[in-house]
């Protein structure tokens, strides 16, 4: 059975603004104190592209999926997404991951105004690559309230802000999309973005409360 990868939502409460925008609150969502509070919560950059997983037995892909659409090996129309999931193979991403369902978040030419400038498209799996190489230590470091993340988040890189760590490894400074906090033993999840913050300046993802 494929389960489609349920909707992260944010750990603090979100309401409309004046303008029409979505935005944050300091008060924490009900049930997501574990963001703030248990130690086994990790924070991960949150890539900007769309969610695949892959259903794998013995090192061999049975089935892609886009959300809950299956999509074909051999296909036109997201060909970019077969595409991906063989560079992320090749470049060895795909090692050491379980028989079973895997997600990821694929990431390219075709996806989100590609902000990593990536050539063709490639599948970053959470459990493997993103967990190794993704995973921000410095979210341990500082007293996790609303306006420490807020600071953390929106401020500048050079004024000790937020970068995109997949970014770093290609020796580019940038901003990320935002983070998602993991925790390890449990399996939650809780996002945030960069432009669910109301002194965010630039364009925002339309929601609805």
């Amino acid at each position: 059975m494929i389960i489609d990868m349920p909707k992260i939502e944010s750990p603090f409460i979100r309401k409309l603004n004046d303008k029409g925008d979505y935005i944050l609150t300091s008060e924490i969502t009900k049930g997501y104190e574990w963001v703030f509070e248990d130690n086994d919560t990790i924070c991960m950059e949150k890539l900007d592209g769309t969610n695949v997983s892959i259903d794998l037995r013995e090192n061999a892909v049975l089935a892609i999926y886009n959300r809950t659409e299956r999509i074909p090996m051999i296909n036109k129309e997201k060909r970019f997404i077969t595409e991906g999931i063989l560079e992320s193979y090749s470049r060895g991403f795909m090692d050491n991951l379980n028989d079973g369902q895997s997600f990821g978040e694929l990431i390219g030419e075709k996806l989100a105004k590609n902000p990593y400038k990536i050539e063709g498209h490639i599948w970053i799996p959470f459990n493997t690559f993103g967990i190794k190489h993704l995973v921000y230590k410095s979210y341990q470091k500082y007293p996790k309230t609303f306006e420490n993340i807020k600071n953390w988040l929106l401020n500048p890189i050079e004024e000790g802000g937020i970068f995109s760590l997949f970014m770093k490894m290609k020796g580019v400074n940038q901003k990320p999309e935002g983070v998602v906090f993991y925790n390890l033993k449990t399996g939650q999840m809780a996002k945030l973005r960069l432009d669910m913050y109301e002194e965010y300046k630039g364009s925002r993802h339309k929601e609805k409360e």
